[in-house]
């Protein structure tokens, strides 16, 4: 039984927010190789709005390069402008047809710097995930002293929302390894 103000699902769509944030964040790490998600923050300015690039050219990845064709031909300045704006540390190179963006290797140094930002991003996630565990934690012990919840009742709710904590702190730090072992790899 569920108690009406304590849901699973709930506990569940916070936590999942979490992971969410952390994968993209993680997709704008730039690790040497070309990854299209670096530019799922790049937006254009054409027809009257604000479109990110996906949606106004296709994107191929080419070992360490990425190459951006257009749609519309007119598009290509504005597109070169937007990622220079944006200020991914890459230089575009427009040739007149497409954009490439090419990912130099990281050197070591580079490689260690970054890590220590995968690292810390996982830290705060998880803080974010303890955050959202200390507020149910929260809710569970006032419905328990409002005599809303038995203690037994308390108990359960009590253990899924930690039991929950658990499985993303892991999902996180499985994250975190995948991401680290990509920026690592030479």
């Amino acid at each position: 039984m569920e108690s009406s103000f304590i849901s699973y699902k709930e506990i569940k769509s916070q936590m999942d927010k979490v992971i969410v944030f952390l994968e993209d964040n993680y997709k704008q790490i730039h690790v040497g190789r070309a990854n299209p998600g670096i530019l799922d923050k790049v937006f254009v300015s054409c027809y009257g709005s604000s479109m990110q690039v996906s949606q106004i050219a296709s994107i191929s990845s080419e070992a360490r390069s990425l190459v951006i064709k257009p749609w519309d031909m007119s598009l290509l300045k504005e597109i070169e402008r937007a990622i220079q704006k944006e200020n991914l540390g890459l230089t575009p190179q427009n040739n007149g047809e497409v954009i490439r963006l090419n990912f130099p290797p990281l050197s070591e140094e580079e490689r260690v710097k970054v890590s220590k930002q995968v690292s810390k991003m996982a830290e705060d996630a998880k803080v974010s995930i303890r955050n959202v565990r200390r507020d149910f934690i929260s809710k569970i012990n006032n419905m328990k002293k409002n005599k809303e919840i038995t203690d037994d009742e308390a108990s359960r709710l009590e253990k899924k929302v930690q039991d929950s904590t658990n499985t993303y702190v892991k999902k996180i730090d499985d994250l975190k390894e995948n991401k680290t072992s990509q920026v690592m790899e030479v």
